[in-house]
């Protein structure tokens, strides 16, 4: 088994705390909150645009991006239908119904150190990372997301059907990644026991969600998921954040960083016209790896990219990382390109075997939960 080098955990942690620090001045935000004419109360993560990653946000495109969002780890296949689901399932619920006897075998406080407490920089001690970003803030986030986009489009109890798709979402994922192991898995315990009840309650507090949004300027920047019939595979899929901090006044100038199943930290620039241009270098997650059989980790490798929205809506990437499926990955969202009426949304990935993915989506037709692909050519 091949832990992370240092300088990698040394990066995340740094990030996490920074993270975690600003995140404990949202008090004192003293931003207004955002309003949308003709929409009651106030949007800070949907606002109904027509272009870029916004326009493709949609609760079946959450669930399938981040409930299938580990097909990005080099060891899983990414084939929906190679998933042990009623395996998966029934492991999943016998822990999460039983969770002391999840975490007995190495004892509650082993637990405790592992999955919550960012005290560790060791790749076992280490699964707190995707737990506070993926689950706390991006989980939070998401649900906020959820919550206003129901609203948005005349959805009652639009916080009950928010709380919804998060449960259908973190389940699936929860699934996927337990696929036909059978056994004690204390994941799942601190994802849905702790970090997912704290990140919807966390975000629904309004000085909190502004904070991240006026503040920090997070955003759902999730890949646009296509289908290729011909192999049957989900590719471009996964769950993806980012968050500026401004360095001066104007807001010309901001730290960046963009996080998933890798995690860039750069530099972004702003025009008076809210276009923005962003880099970033950091690490990505390759394998899943198991800890005796009761936790999990990752290692890593080296990844980039550069970023350019309007908005804050993403409306082109260009990204690269020694991964199975991608060593160039480049996302045009809808909005960029636009046919008529249809504003197509293209995207190609190249891996090192020089196969040739491609893909397209049509903002216009954001009820689709994914778009569709195809292989080009594959040299071996």
């Amino acid at each position: 088994m091949r832990a992370p080098r240092k300088p990698a955990q040394r990066l995340a942690m740094g990030a996490a705390c920074l993270t975690l620090a600003l995140a404990g001045a949202a008090a004192a935000a003293p931003a207004l909150p955002d309003t949308v004419p003709g929409h009651p109360g106030t949007y800070y993560y949907y606002r109904g645009v027509d272009y870029g990653s916004q326009s493709l946000l949609h609760p079946l495109r959450l669930v399938i991006n981040g409930g299938y969002g580990i097909m990005q780890m080099e060891n899983r296949s990414n084939r929906p239908g190679d998933i042990h689901y009623a395996t998966g399932a029934r492991n999943v619920v016998d822990n999460l119904l039983h969770p002391q006897w999840a975490v007995s075998h190495s004892g509650f406080w082993d637990f405790f150190q592992r999955e919550v407490l960012p005290v560790s920089f060791s790749a076992e001690g280490g699964q707190y990372w995707p737990n506070y970003m993926n689950h706390l803030l991006g989980g939070g986030m998401s649900y906020r997301a959820m919550e206003e986009y129901y609203r948005y489009h005349g959805v009652g109890h639009s916080r009950t059907w928010a709380g919804a798709t998060m449960f259908c979402y973190h389940f699936l994922n929860e699934v996927v990644e337990n696929d036909g192991y059978i056994g004690r898995n204390a994941d799942p315990v601190a994802d849905f026991w702790i970090f997912n009840p704290a990140g919807i309650w966390l975000f629904s507090h309004e000085k909190v969600a502004r904070f991240f949004s006026d503040k920090l300027h997070m955003a759902d920047w999730s890949y646009p998921a296509v289908w290729l019939p011909e192999t049957q595979e989900l590719q471009n899929n996964g769950q993806n954040y980012v968050m500026k901090y401004n360095l001066d006044r104007e807001g010309h100038r901001a730290l960046f960083y963009h996080w998933g199943a890798d995690a860039e930290l750069g530099l972004s620039t702003t025009d008076e016209q809210g276009r923005c241009f962003s880099f970033g270098l950091g690490l990505r997650a390759k394998n899943l790896l198991e800890l005796d059989n009761l936790s999990k980790t990752v290692d890593l490798a080296v990844s980039g990219g550069f970023f350019y929205d309007r908005d804050n809506s993403l409306l082109a990437s260009l990204q690269f990382a020694r991964s199975k499926d991608y060593r160039y990955r480049l996302n045009l969202y809808p909005g960029l390109i636009k046919a008529g009426w249809l504003q197509p949304g293209i995207f190609l990935g190249v891996n090192d075997h020089e196969r040739l993915l491609a893909g397209v989506t049509f903002g216009s037709l954001h009820h689709l939960p994914v778009g569709l692909g195809g292989n080009f050519f594959e040299t071996h």
